[in-house]
């Protein structure tokens, strides 16, 4: 989950009209102070760009998946389908089982 401030700084770069990569790069900045801290396994900035990308999708951010050819199809239908997700608004609800308790 990101941190409260990267979303601010998200929104806020929205409501000023700045490019989606722009949006997304907050995240993607969270996650490269992540990795210099030592905060989890990504060892490069490559894989610390992948994960606050990945991150803004998650987050809402109109960030557009890769194209075919650029990635991987595995991670190009998990870019997809994240943007998908996120973009359709619904809130995912706690699974039945868990709900019970």
């Amino acid at each position: 989950m990101p941190e409260k401030k990267t979303l601010e700084h998200a929104r806020q770069a929205e409501k000023e009209g700045k490019a989606p990569s722009t949006q997304a790069g907050e995240f993607v900045r969270e996650e490269i102070e992540h990795v210099r801290e030592g905060k989890h396994g990504a060892r490069s900035t490559k894989q610390a760009i992948a994960i606050g990308l990945s991150k803004a999708r998650r987050a809402g951010v109109k960030l557009r998946p890769p194209k075919k050819g650029t990635v991987s199809e595995e991670a190009r239908h998990k870019a997809e389908r994240e943007y998908e997700v996120a973009q359709s608004g619904e809130k995912r609800s706690a699974p039945s089982r868990k709900s019970r308790y």
